[in-house]
């Protein structure tokens, strides 16, 4: 199962154009390796998208001979640090190139019995995280101040709106208030990335809410 509808079609178009955020943008990246359906509607909408620059009339540019001379006459940047990435591992490329190494090399932190978090720094106004489930463990009942997206990596999950599995991305926001649950056999590891807090509704587990906040 995937995210459907609008919100899924708008991040695609979104991707297309280059207007997600990073984090985002990996996310879709490394589900577009996983989902041979998607890339080729992606693969669409990119030669769609061409085809339009093309029938847009040129726009003369003043003073054209003048900016090309100042763009020549720029110092070269600086040559970016690239992260050493390994060519094949069990992490999408783009989230292997994400995180500089694969998944044996996470450093993971344990948040509760059966769940474990590894956070990635805030980029482009987005936390992102990976989670490691245990077979047959929930997650946290929670609902969201924002929006989430959760591409499963490996294994898969259930909630009361699907069954997502290796590739999948399941969509969640405000109205959507669920406990996924990893499958029994074997560990379940996501990448969620989300633009407000978590919020959880379990009478017990909002103690916990602060360890997934931070």
């Amino acid at each position: 199962m995937v995210a459907q509808g609008q919100p899924f079609d708008v991040l695609l178009a979104g991707f297309v154009a280059g207007t997600l955020a990073a984090p985002v943008r990996v996310l879709i990246e490394s589900h577009l390796e996983l989902s041979p359906a998607n890339r080729r509607y992606v693969s669409r909408l990119e030669a769609l998208a061409g085809a339009e620059l093309e029938e847009l009339p040129p726009v003369p540019m003043p003073n054209r001979d003048e900016r090309l001379a100042a763009i020549f006459a720029l110092e070269p940047a600086p040559p970016v640090a690239v992260k050493p990435v390994a060519p094949a591992g069990r992490l999408p490329r783009a989230l292997r190139a994400h995180l500089g190494h694969d998944i044996d090399a996470v450093a993971w932190k344990r948040v509760m019995p059966g769940l474990k978090e590894f956070r990635l720094p805030e980029t482009d106004g987005c936390k992102s995280s990976l989670y490691r489930i245990s077979p047959g463990k929930p997650m946290p009942h929670h609902t969201h101040e924002g929006q989430e997206l959760t591409l499963v990596v490996e294994g898969g999950f259930s909630d009361a709106y699907g069954h997502y599995l290796r590739g999948d991305i399941a969509f969640a926001d405000d109205e959507v208030d669920h406990r996924p649950i990893a499958d029994p056999d074997g560990d379940c590891i996501c990448f969620a990335v989300l633009d407000a807090p978590l919020r959880m509704t379990g009478p017990i587990l909002k103690y916990f809410g602060r360890f997934m906040k931070g």
